[in-house]
Order: C-alpha cells, then structure tokens, then sequence
C-alpha cells in the first residue's frame, strides 16, 4: 500500500488525502521484511517464549519486553540498539512488534488467488486466454509457449502442450538448442505453473497491446469477438493508467514472497 501526500503545505506522514493500493513487487516485501519466518511454530509451550524463526520470533519482530533481549543478557535501556550477539535480538521497546514485517519465501512462486478466481478473470483477460486454460497452466496440467523459437512455423506464444507434446516438440530440436540463453530468440521455451505466467505477463507490451485491441474493436465484425476485445481492453487500460500513477506492474501478481503482518497485529490461535 502506497500513501501518496498531494499537501505541499505538510510532509507528515499523517497528513494525507490519498491512498493508493497498487501490487506489492518482490524486492519491496523484502525491504519491508526485518527477517524470514522458517518455522510454523508459535509460543514454546514450556517457556511461554516465542520460537526463534517462528511467527512471533523476537529476532525478526523484535523484543516482548521493553529494552531486554530473549536470552536476557542485555537488559535496560543503556543498551538501547544493541543486537544481542547470543540470541540475535535488538534491545528496543516491545512497541515495534506492531510495526515490523516478517517474510515467508515460498518453493516455488504461486500466482495471486485474486487475479486468476475472481469473475471476470483479471489475467485472463490480460493473457488472452481462457479461465479453464489458464488454470491448466497454472495447476501444472499443460505446459505453455513462452516463445516458439525455431519452431515458430507451427508454434505461437500461449499455445497450450500436453506432456507427451511437450517432449516431441524437445526431441524435434537440435540438442543445443536448450543450451541457448532464455534471450536467444531461436531457443524453444515452453513452462507451466505460475513461473510460466510470470513470464508471459512479464514480456507483454501493453501499449502495443491496447493498440491491437482498439483496432480489433473497431474492425471486426463479429459482435462475440468485439465484445471479448472490449473487455480486454478495458483490464488493459485499467493497467497502464495504474502504472502511470504508481510502479505497478502486473507479473507481481505472482507471489514469491508472502509478507508476515506484526505479531502484535494478529491473534495467537
């Protein structure tokens, strides 16, 4: 979430008319993060001290209590600042366990519930292709074109493949084709998961793109087929005027990273 101030008169950052929500990319949940959650564990039931790397770790949100450490060998507030170089925690107040944002890194990246479920389908409309397609890919049932390559002659981008496709397309290439760089525009790429519409949703100009539907609407005579480009282009314009506004960019709708609300923020189940 974006807090942009349009009061030249004040810079405080309580002082504000606008806010803006835009798509949070990777790197920025890690500058927000103070550390990353390895453990689902909560609160050690012999101790009553939070697990160290779990969701309520001191180390990543801070101290529970005011200026101490959780071995407890700095205590007070003389050590104000001071990392504790036994268990890794900062003596501060207990009061940034309200502020400060952990991070979970996933396995793999998983594409955003609300862009590919909600009606209508966000990224479907932006990909050009259909819901029941698009979960295909994304639930690892088909692969996709990410570029065609050599065998752009029978192959387009967002084509779908099955598995047994998927491997005599690769058995029809030469062997050094694979070894090519992703840039080459000779090497076939084909994925599937949310890494693949990532990578669609990354090499889309969106200029050109509403330009071609603009076009499509005006042209076609087909009112089925005016309506689908209508409403395409009305998710693409929604886009650029976003990106224009804030960076925003619509692969971040796949999520590598997912942020960790305070502790202090969120219940103890």
């Amino acid at each position: 979430m974006a807090f942009r101030n349009k009061n030249t008169a004040s810079q405080s950052n309580s002082d504000f008319n606008t806010i803006t929500i835009s798509l949070a990319s990777p790197d920025s949940i890690l500058d927000r993060s103070h550390g990353e959650v390895l453990k689902p564990e909560t609160i050690n039931y012999r101790s009553y001290k939070p697990e160290r790397d779990g969701l309520f770790c001191e180390r990543i949100f801070g101290p529970v209590k005011d200026y101490e450490c959780y071995c407890g060998k700095y205590k007070r507030i003389r050590y104000r600042g001071i990392v504790c170089d036994r268990c890794g925690v900062e003596v501060t107040e207990k009061k940034v366990r309200r502020e400060r944002q952990g991070h979970i890194q996933l396995v793999v990246p998983v594409v955003h519930t609300w862009f590919f479920r909600s009606l209508p389908n966000k990224l479907g409309y932006i990909l050009g292709i259909a819901s029941k397609h698009l979960q295909m890919i994304i639930y690892y049932e088909r692969y996709v074109v990410i570029q065609p390559g050599v065998l752009g002659e029978e192959l387009s981008v967002n084509d779908l493949l099955t598995e047994e496709e998927y491997f005599e397309k690769l058995d029809m290439l030469p062997k050094e084709n694979q070894m090519l760089p992703d840039e080459d525009p000779n090497k076939f790429i084909a994925k599937m998961g949310a890494e693949a519409v990532r990578d669609l949703l990354s090499q889309i100009d969106f200029d050109a793109l509403s330009a071609e539907l603009r076009e499509t609407a005006a042209t076609v005579k087909s009112q089925q087929k005016k309506s689908e480009a209508l409403k395409r282009l009305k998710v693409v314009e929604a886009v650029r005027d976003s990106s224009n506004r804030v960076e925003n960019k619509p692969e971040w709708a796949v999520v590598h990273y997912l942020p960790v609300i305070p502790p202090e923020l969120r219940p103890l189940v």
